[in-house]
């Protein structure tokens, strides 16, 4: 099916396309084949489906680079955590033994779900609670069963009884998932201080990834340890576009020279670093850029955090700006803040590069898939619009997201997310969280 978006305002993303006032982007199949100020005459337009978005802003869809999706049943269950040990306790400690296969379906399905009805095409699930081969199996396919563009990278639980088939079974996972939506990475520690060698990012867990020919993603990546770890890892050859690292705070400022110079890409979480406390708690968006990184975004655990990418732009475009003008307050200096383009950039292009697929998706470019949003300027909180990388950051919220595609095909119409059952969903999350929580608690 081709569908003509027309009349909107189109962001694009593309350094060399630039943003249009008022353009159309033009989709066939899972493809955008042309975005330009009138399409109508395109040979493919015709017979097209138009959408008219006069009003609107079109975009691309953010890209979520790091979210333990199968807690989305425990959501804000520990709102005011005070630390990284209070979550590492509550939650994998004691709550994520209590998972069944069935329950990281569930957990998985909603915060895909709740990712694309804010927006997000891309979510990278940092699926750490892989008790079996089943429970793997289970996050898949509620990658899968969603639609939306997941990657599913693969650890073993940090504590409690598991199958001890992380990480061979990542082999098979990639196997069955090597093309289509889904798309298969290792999932790592950056040291063992949290859950021992095995979990660890090293020589033998690196060999492993590039005979897949598969990402890793690093997680827990803060701090003096992680520092003499990235040394290691740049000296012996592990470190490339191919390895995500996740937080990067209080890192030392030659692990940041060994990151920007071995081209590694870095998942930031601005809520999470700042809010649980994380090292500093200051999100390192300033030591990437010095190091020549632009970085992706994430959400991380929703047990504590929100959900969406909005949130995760204004906290960092605030946090960066603040310390700016602070470090420059009494002095001649000019603050060197981050722009609104600059955090949108983050959240779409640089997260999609971040995950490795920035050939596919991250931004409106002819013949990458059609992962975008149509978002209406005409409501109450985004009207009157002005500027339309401003209004994205600044003033939308997943109200405003009227239309989500995923590789061309709708998956939020009207406002309203496509043929998911609201009140069925609401039942089945429920049931599953009250199933956990009472084996937790037995």
């Amino acid at each position: 099916m081709n569908i003509l978006f027309t009349g909107g305002s189109v962001v694009t993303m593309d350094p060399e396309l630039g943003d249009l006032a008022r353009g159309d982007v033009l989709v066939s199949g899972e493809h955008i084949v042309a975005v330009g100020p009138d399409l109508r005459d395109h040979p493919q337009a015709r017979g097209a489906e138009i959408v008219d978005t006069t009003g609107r802003i079109v975009s691309p869809g953010f890209v979520d680079t790091h979210r333990h999706a199968w807690q989305a049943q425990l959501r804000r269950s520990i709102p005011d955590v005070t630390d990284l040990g209070a979550y590492v306790t509550s939650t994998l400690a004691r709550i994520a033994p209590a998972y069944r296969a069935h329950d990281v379906y569930v957990g998985t399905r909603l915060a895909a779900l709740s990712a694309l009805d804010a927006g997000i095409t891309t979510m990278l699930d940092f699926s750490h609670n892989s008790r079996s081969a089943a429970h793997s199996d289970a996050a898949i396919q509620a990658l899968v069963d969603t639609g939306i563009r997941g990657v599913h990278a693969s650890m073993a639980p940090h504590f409690g009884d598991w199958d001890q088939q992380w990480p061979q079974d990542v082999q098979r996972l990639h196997a069955a998932h090597s093309s289509g939506l889904v798309t298969v990475r290792l999932a790592t520690l950056a040291t063992s201080e949290i859950a021992g060698p095995l979990h660890a990012y090293a020589p033998r867990l690196a060999a492993f990834a590039r005979e897949l020919g598969i990402g890793v993603s690093v997680d827990a990546v803060f701090g003096m340890s992680s520092s003499a770890a990235i040394l290691d890892w740049a000296k012996d050859g592990l470190l490339g576009p191919h390895v995500t690292l996740i937080h990067a705070t209080g890192l030392t400022v030659e692990a940041w020279r060994a990151i920007g110079d071995t081209g590694t890409t870095v998942s930031l979480a601005p809520t999470s670093d700042a809010q649980i406390g994380l090292e500093t708690a200051i999100p390192a968006i300033d030591e990437a850029l010095a190091a020549g990184v632009r970085p992706g975004l994430s959400i991380d655990v929703e047990v504590a955090l929100a959900s969406d990418m909005f949130t995760q732009m204004r906290a960092l475009h605030a946090i960066q700006r603040m310390r700016a003008v602070n470090r420059a307050y009494g002095t001649d200096a000019i603050p060197n803040r981050i722009t609104t383009r600059d955090v949108l950039d983050f959240a779409t292009l640089q997260g999609a590069r971040t995950n490795g697929l920035d050939s596919i998706t991250g931004s409106l470019t002819p013949g990458k898939q059609a992962d975008l949003l149509v978002v209406n300027a005409t409501d109450v909180n985004t009207m009157p619009l002005n500027d339309a990388v401003g209004t994205l950051v600044l003033g939308a919220d997943p109200r405003n997201i009227e239309t989500v595609l995923v590789a061309g095909v709708i998956r939020k119409s009207g406002g309203r997310l496509v043929g998911v059952d609201a009140a069925q969903l609401h039942e089945q999350v429920v049931a599953s969280r009250d199933a956990i929580l009472a084996t937790a608690a037995s």
